[in-house]
Parts: structure tokens; sequence; C-alpha cells
């Protein structure tokens, strides 16, 4: 017989998991042309789900020695940004034969940052399904599904497009590439954090559209990075 706490978690896993795999159907068509093996972006996913796991107690660490406001927003911002990109490579490094054009970066960093979006949102769904709050569970879920997910696929594109511009050039260059995509994917994730826990739900709509138009942005240069050649 099944308990209820793992008909929570079911729950709660189910209802993070399904928007994710919807998001990243979505990305994964820019890369239809020569897709990546499922097999592949499936540990990846699921390396991206257990960085979770790592990054609430460094988070918490952090906190202790940092003034709430910006500084605080920033370095959580990065905590997260850095562990779904070290998700990536925790499977790539053994895989990297695997990455063989530009746009590649971007589907496999994408696809742990909806990993780790997924974990992140059955987390927020928990206590709403354990106390019964369905109304309070759904709503989350659709703003998580609206803004969370796209902000972490975002975070994650801004890195794997600084690496797939500077994949045919030098070890030097895609290591200044991959600082200054961890640089400008926390400043865009401090940014949507900022807005959201400051502006008490009033301009939430508005901030969601703005992070929509980046996304459309992101998938013009996507289409520029397909035609890189060497």
């Amino acid at each position: 017989m099944i308990s209820s706490n793992n008909l929570i978690i079911f729950y709660s896993l189910l209802g993070g998991i399904l928007p994710a795999i919807f998001w990243l159907w979505f990305w994964l068509r820019q890369d239809k042309l020569n897709p990546e093996p499922k097999i592949l972006l499936t540990f990846v996913f699921i390396a991206g789900m257990v960085g979770v796991e790592f990054v609430l107690p460094l988070q918490q660490y952090v906190q202790v020695f940092l003034a709430e406001g910006v500084a605080t927003l920033s370095a959580w911002a990065f905590i997260e940004e850095l562990t779904k990109f070290l998700a990536f490579l925790a499977i790539i490094f053994w895989s990297r034969r695997f990455l063989d054009e530009p746009i590649d970066y971007s589907m496999y960093l994408i696809t742990a940052a909806l990993g780790f979006a997924a974990a992140e949102s059955a987390l927020f769904l928990f206590d709403p399904i354990k106390n019964g709050h369905l109304l309070e569970g759904l709503i989350t879920g659709n703003l998580r599904f609206l803004g969370a997910a796209v902000l972490h696929a975002e975070g994650s594109a801004f890195i794997g497009i600084a690496l797939g511009l500077t994949f045919y050039r030098s070890v030097f260059s895609r290591t200044v590439a991959l600082l200054l995509g961890l640089i400008s994917a926390t400043a865009l994730h401090t940014l949507f954090n900022f807005f959201i826990m400051n502006d008490e739900n009033k301009n939430v709509l508005v901030v969601f559209a703005f992070f929509w138009i980046v996304a459309v942005l992101i998938l013009l240069v996507f289409e520029k990075i397909k035609l890189l050649r060497e």
C-alpha cells in the first residue's frame, strides 16, 4: 500500500517534472536536425535535479555572512548557475565527443537547468500539496511554469551561447567566455529574484513578459550559432 507521504512526493515530482519536460521539448527543437542522444540528455537532466540538494545548504551558509539585499540575491543566483553548469560538466566530461557543434553547449546546459527547475518546483509544491492547499499548489506550479523554469533555462542558455560563440576558438577564449556567461547568467537571475521578491506581485506579469522577450532574443542568437563553421 502506498503511504500518503509517498503520494505527496509523487505528485510534487510530477508537478515539477511535467512542465520541465514541456520546456525541454521546446528548447531541444532548436537542435532537431542533429539531436543529442536521449539517454545522455536524461542523465544531464537527472544531474540537474540532484544539484538542488547541494544548492540549498550552500545558500543557507552564504546567507549567514551576507546582509540581506542584492549581495545575498547575487550569491544565491551565482550558486545556482554554477551548480547547473557543474551538473552539466559532471556528465558531459565523460562524453565530450557528443559536443560536436556550437549549439550543443546550450542544449545540454538547458537540459541541466530544467532538471534543476523540476526539482526546485517539486520542493515548492510539496507543502501546499501536503497541507491540502491544491489551489495554492496550482498557482505555484503555474507561476513557476511561466517564470522560474524559463529563467533557469535562459541563465544556462547565456552560458551555452558564450561557449557556442567561441566553439572554434582557443581554450583561453572559451574560458573567458565561460566566465562572462556565468556573470551574465548570474546578473539575469539576480534581476529576476530582486523583482519577484520586492515587487509584492504587483507587476509579476510585466516581469515575466520581460523574460519572455529575453527568450525570443536567445532563440534568434541560436540561429546565428547554428551557422557557425570552423
